[in-house]
């Protein structure tokens, strides 16, 4: 099996949608289509929450496809700021402040990692997790007509969870994929200083 088949898996085919589904977004937010676009984004998230269960299900966790959707979601989380502000620009002026911690919080933590390692790192926190499942959600209830707050609650816990991957990159010697939380790495790397 050459290097290119190998990377043509159900995870990161679920991965790649979400690249392929960026340009679309855009071109729906352009030109006013506001059903079509939370219809596509939703296919988009659930891709999200899909890739990384196929990666289990099927043994195919790698760090590639780690990469790739840690990528993926930096294309997404930027298309979404960027679509909301072309669909709902009255809105989004109103929660700027909290739609910006939440791109603050897909970027940092990718800076953080590639000023460090010389790359993007992908974590996959479960803190990650719920941030992005949190604003998945509560972006709905935004623009669907709901209150604000169940938004600004998520933009908070997408903070909370980028500190966390950012404490991950200084304490970590080299990058790794998949953690599950600061606390796993902190104690593994008590337990080797330990052995040390």
């Amino acid at each position: 099996m050459n290097m290119t088949q190998s990377k043509l898996t159900l995870p990161n085919l679920l991965t790649g949608f979400r690249f392929v589904a960026a340009p679309v977004l855009l071109w729906l937010a352009w030109h006013g289509h506001g059903i079509a676009f939370m219809a596509l984004l939703a296919v988009a998230f659930l891709t999200d929450l899909l890739d990384g269960m196929a990666a289990r299900l099927t043994g195919q966790v790698t760090e590639f496809g780690a990469t790739l959707d840690s990528w993926a979601d930096v294309v997404n989380y930027l298309t979404i700021a960027l679509c909301c502000w072309w669909l709902w620009p009255d809105m989004v002026g109103r929660e700027l402040l909290y739609v910006s911690l939440i791109v603050a919080s897909c970027l940092l933590p990718a800076l953080a990692g590639f000023f460090k390692f010389g790359r993007f790192t992908s974590y996959h926190t479960w803190a990650v997790k719920i941030a992005a499942g949190a604003m998945g959600l509560t972006l709905y209830v935004l623009f669907l007509g709901g209150p604000a707050w169940p938004f600004r609650v998520a933009a908070v816990i997408c903070i909370i969870a980028a500190v966390e991957e950012i404490a991950i990159t200084l304490i970590l010697p080299e990058p790794e994929s998949n953690l599950r939380s600061v606390w796993d790495v902190l104690k593994r790397s008590v337990r080797n200083n330990r052995r040390s």
